[in-house]
């Protein structure tokens, strides 16, 4: 084994590796908890996503407002993120400056599940997706971090062959002897 240089080893009493990765982020770790992130990757990516549109409104507020290349792609980005239901509304580019990574949170399954009532706490609403509870449409998803559109929410549902959905439907008295047989 090498000897270590003298710049090595005061590296190595500065870096904590224990901690290296978690130092001043305290607004990370409570959105990660307030929105039950497992992955710390993912509240990474949604940063980088929010500061890239960032970016790209300021470039975009640098044109001059009458250009029809401004007016065009502020429109596109506009709609694009009001379909993700990242924005309440299609107003301007002001709310693009307003965005934070919190507003990605909000369209995780699991966030959506909590406020459809199909989960009473986050983490029971990822147990339920991790177990394959859950279907978008005619999609079983496992991922609780999979994102959910606003034209998608309406399709949010439990699986056929699911025993929460079984115990739900009995619970309102709706359950039909057909689904027993299942």
């Amino acid at each position: 084994m090498r000897q270590l240089k003298y710049h090595e080893k005061k590296l190595l009493k500065k870096v904590d590796f224990l901690r290296w990765k978690s130092d001043d982020n305290v607004r990370e770790l409570q959105v990660m908890r307030r929105y039950h992130i497992q992955d710390r990757d993912d509240y990474k990516k949604y940063n980088k996503i929010t500061g890239m549109i960032t970016k790209l409104t300021n470039m975009l507020k640098q044109l001059d407002p009458k250009d029809t290349t401004r007016i065009e792609l502020t429109d596109r980005l506009l709609e694009k993120l009001h379909n993700m239901a990242v924005l309440p509304t299609k107003k301007s580019l002001v709310q693009c400056d307003k965005l934070a990574a919190a507003s990605f949170c909000r369209r995780r399954l699991a966030v959506v599940m909590v406020r459809l009532k199909m989960a009473e706490t986050l983490r029971e609403a990822v147990t339920f997706i991790e177990q394959g509870h859950v279907r978008v449409g005619p999609e079983t998803i496992t991922e609780p971090a999979y994102h959910v559109t606003r034209s998608m929410e309406d399709f949010v549902t439990w699986v056929d062959t699911s025993k929460v959905k079984r115990k739900v439907l009995k619970y309102n008295d709706k359950l039909d002897d057909y689904d027993l047989l299942m």
